[in-house]
């Protein structure tokens, strides 16, 4: 759900494997779903960790050791759920204050022994503050949670 001052985006995708597989999929293998282009370093991504625990992050490590933590693990559990923060501000660069860091929630529901839908909300965006459209509009876009769930479910199994 993306609409004229809406400040959250709705997706989902519905895979062909168990909810554990598909939890495990998103949390384990997120460095395969998150393109390297999408990068806030100066240096080149060589991979994107996702840390699976509350007060964990999800970070992206640079070719010359720098790393950018652009998330934080809110909650997480599995297979049901994991809500984490979004720590990039309408400028995309990183937001300190984490008062002003939007959440992202993603639901895993079993359909049946191997199907599982996975929901998508990004909520909140307007936390950013002025601007906040921009993230809304970034996130929300073919780029956006559109691309993360299409490379994740070439992963998982999509159904057809």
């Amino acid at each position: 759900m993306v609409g004229t001052g809406a400040p959250m985006v709705v997706r989902q995708v519905v895979v062909q494997a168990p909810i554990e597989k598909a939890f495990a999929v998103f949390t384990q293998r997120f460095a395969d779903i998150k393109p390297r282009e999408h990068n806030l370093m100066s240096s080149p991504i060589v991979e994107t960790v996702f840390e699976g625990r509350v007060g964990g992050h999800i970070y992206d490590r640079a070719e010359d050791g720098s790393e950018c933590r652009w998330a934080r693990v809110l909650v997480f559990e599995p297979p049901d759920r994991v809500v984490f923060s979004w720590d990039i501000g309408p400028t995309w660069n990183l937001e300190k204050d984490p008062a002003n860091a939007s959440e992202v929630e993603v639901r895993f529901v079993a359909e049946g022994p191997d199907r599982t839908r996975v929901e998508l909300e990004h909520r909140n965006i307007d936390r950013h503050g002025p601007g906040w459209e921009s993230v809304r509009d970034g996130v929300a876009n073919d780029q956006g949670w559109a691309l993360y769930l299409e490379r994740y479910a070439a992963l998982t199994g999509a159904d057809a």
